[in-house]
């Protein structure tokens, strides 16, 4: 066996234990063109935010900034003539579902990340649900912002193992961000944030998977 063949075999086997192109992957994945999108700063957004248990920046309130969730535009009412009126409930959408707890106008996004119960190991599961984020986040568009890596439990379980299950969960998230994608850890704050930020609000000791998150906010540059 040559030598020239042995250093091309070493070479690839090197390349392949690399971290990947996560910037270039982000050009082919249409979730985290998605997610680069939803996280750009809006243009209200020119400094950081800060929240309880955060040292991330200081505090912005914007202006008649747009909401993440999808809003609805009432019908016009119908012109010339009576119209008999509507069966109760006949014709009306539920309200929009609301798709993260940050300030309107913060670039935020929520992500569903599985965990075993009790636990702050990431699954399989939960990692391939953080791919596209993470794909996202070392994309250029990106990388001038740091983000707050939030995790949220539901009601279920006492609150304040909660709250610490919550900040380990951040943390376990902000790891695999920072090794998978060589997101640079000063990018990344992990926060926890326990039960106190509903996506859907519940009485206590109620599981609510949708409760069950990772949110990702960007706090500026």
């Amino acid at each position: 066996m040559s030598r020239a063949f042995l250093f091309a075999t070493a070479a690839l086997i090197g390349a392949s234990a690399l971290p990947f192109a996560a910037p270039a992957f982000a050009q082919n994945d249409p979730a985290a063109r998605q997610l680069i999108e939803r996280l750009r700063p809006s243009e209200n957004q020119t400094r950081g935010i800060r929240m309880p248990g955060s040292d991330a920046g200081t505090v912005t309130t914007p202006a008649a900034a747009p909401s993440n969730a999808p809003t609805l535009t009432p019908a016009s009412p119908p012109t010339g003539g009576m119209t008999s009126p509507r069966p109760s409930g006949e014709g009306r959408r539920p309200p929009p579902q609301p798709q993260t707890t940050a300030p309107a106008g913060v670039a935020a996004v929520s992500i569903t990340v599985n965990f075993a119960t009790g636990s702050a190991t990431l699954t399989p599961q939960a990692m391939s649900s953080l791919t596209s984020l993470g794909r996202a986040l070392s994309s250029p568009e990106l990388a001038p912002f740091r983000f707050r890596i939030e995790g949220h439990t539901d009601t279920a379980g006492d609150a304040d193992l909660n709250m610490a299950l919550s900040q380990r969960r951040a943390e376990a998230v902000a790891s695999f961000l920072h090794t998978r994608f060589n997101v640079a850890a000063d990018r990344l704050v992990p926060v926890g944030m326990g039960e106190s930020q509903l996506l859907v609000p519940t009485p206590d000791n109620v599981p609510e998977a949708r409760n069950r998150r990772v949110q990702v906010v960007n706090v500026g540059g």
